[in-house]
């Protein structure tokens, strides 16, 4: 199953033994029946860049949490066994919203979605939550980056 993961760049940062740890288990999002039934004329692809965009929406909340993490969105998007999520019974949850029960490992991230850096202030604009400026990072698009190139994504 593909997942959409939020996250920060502070996820992408080795360890002090040179290794990523696991992603740990977190909310992410994925083409569920629920989006499917709220978009029922959309295909495959649109259905997960719903889900991808959804997932960005996490990823601007996780910052606001995460006051040490660089200001731009990141998506990870992974291919887990459908065991692995469980469906997010929550009226207030995207309809994409599943919640990944283990540890996800590297090896299972196919791609990583992130803001250009110039995109920082736009980031921290929003997540001062004027409707204007998350509508203005919303226009933005995420840069794609095949996850042997995640230890290359620019820093603001």
């Amino acid at each position: 199953m593909r997942i959409y993961l939020p996250a920060s760049l502070l996820d992408l940062a080795p360890s002090d033994a040179g290794l990523r740890p696991p992603l740990v288990p977190r909310r992410a999002h994925a083409v569920t029946p629920g989006l499917r039934a709220l978009f029922p004329d959309d295909d495959d692809e649109g259905l997960e860049f719903a889900a991808q965009l959804a997932a960005a929406d996490d990823s601007l909340e996780l910052l606001r949490t995460s006051p040490d993490a660089p200001r731009l969105r990141l998506v990870l998007t992974a291919d887990v066994a459908a065991g692995d999520v469980v469906p997010v019974h929550d009226d207030d949850a995207a309809p994409s919203a599943v919640d990944v029960v283990v540890a996800v490992p590297w090896d299972a991230i196919a791609c990583g979605h992130v803001d250009e850096p110039a995109a920082a202030a736009d980031v921290t604009a929003a997540l001062a939550g004027a409707p204007a400026d998350v509508e203005r990072l919303d226009e933005r698009d995420l840069l794609w980056y095949d996850a042997s190139e995640l230890g290359a994504v620019p820093r603001p």
